[in-house]
């Protein structure tokens, strides 16, 4: 794919901001390629993301800090009273994977990878649990592992700053890491750490949720992944899918097939992070 320059933006609505953002790009030589709005009536808020061809782009986009960009782009976003980012399509994040025991979500976002499908790089691998350095040494990525207990929770927390911060991470994907972060932890990650969790939120939060759903007879059963917030399972959510189930399966039989969409799900919400996709307003998401 040709390169491209993804311009995320949101403001309040009015007149003229699709307009004016068309004609900047063409003013400076840009060509747009794709460009998706929407316009949120309850909260007043427009939300857009355009991306376009730089080739011909006449505002340097090579500093790494895009000065050159914000310079230009300022007069049009104080008009407007614009929130904005730019991103280029040639840079690739650097993800962070936490993970436990559990290595369906883990192998699945690893094989992705591997095979050009996530667009980022994954420079470590961290686990409270030796279970899964076999994958990680079969993939060729460093495999960590910090023991968390009662006892030792806030020094593990630290050990994983660390590592992040030594790593230059961009964002964290839990990929079945089967422990509760401290605020503390969270706070300092906004919209940077991405979950999985095992049923269709807003039902079945916290722990066994196929155990719950199995004893409340449901129908269907499903994965969502997230972005995380101070409040268990309740961040902005990215990607849900579910399945139907039937009075013939076990608890069993609901984690086998739980497990088939926890892959999927959380490989389309890191897809869509990776490639700017994901705009967040309130404790929603618009995904284009």
């Amino acid at each position: 794919m040709k390169p491209s320059a993804i311009l995320l933006i949101s403001c309040p609505d009015q007149k003229g901001e699709v307009a004016t953002i068309a004609d900047f790009v063409y003013r400076h030589g840009g060509n747009i390629l794709h460009a998706d709005e929407h316009a949120d009536e309850e909260s007043g808020l427009f939300l857009m993301r355009v991306e376009f061809d730089p080739k011909d782009f006449d505002i340097d986009l090579t500093d790494k800090n895009l000065a050159d960009f914000a310079k230009h782009f300022s007069p049009i976003a104080e008009k407007f009273q614009m929130k904005w980012q730019l991103a280029l399509s040639s840079h690739r994040p650097s993800m962070i994977i936490l993970v436990s025991k559990y290595d369906h979500c883990l192998v699945d976002l690893l094989y992705r990878h591997q095979s050009g499908e996530l667009a980022c790089e994954i420079p470590l691998i961290i686990s409270n649990h030796p279970d899964n350095q076999p994958v990680a040494d079969f993939y060729r990525i460093p495999y960590r592992i910090i023991s968390i207990t009662k006892e030792n929770k806030h020094q593990a927390e630290e050990q994983i700053h660390s590592l992040i911060d030594a790593h230059h991470a961009d964002f964290m994907v839990l990929a079945r890491y089967m422990q509760i972060l401290s605020n503390n932890f969270v706070n300092r990650y906004p919209q940077r750490i991405i979950n999985i969790h095992h049923s269709f939120l807003p039902a079945f939060i916290g722990a066994r949720p196929y155990h719950q759903a199995f004893e409340r007879g449901v129908k269907l059963i499903g994965a969502t992944s997230h972005y995380v917030t101070e409040v268990l399972d309740d961040g902005p959510i990215i990607e849900q899918d579910v399945v139907r189930v039937s009075h013939r399966d076990t608890v069993e039989d609901l984690i086998r097939k739980g497990r088939d969409l926890e892959k999927v799900v959380l490989s389309r919400a890191v897809r869509w992070h990776v490639e700017n996709r994901v705009l967040l307003y309130g404790n929603k998401t618009v995904v284009f």
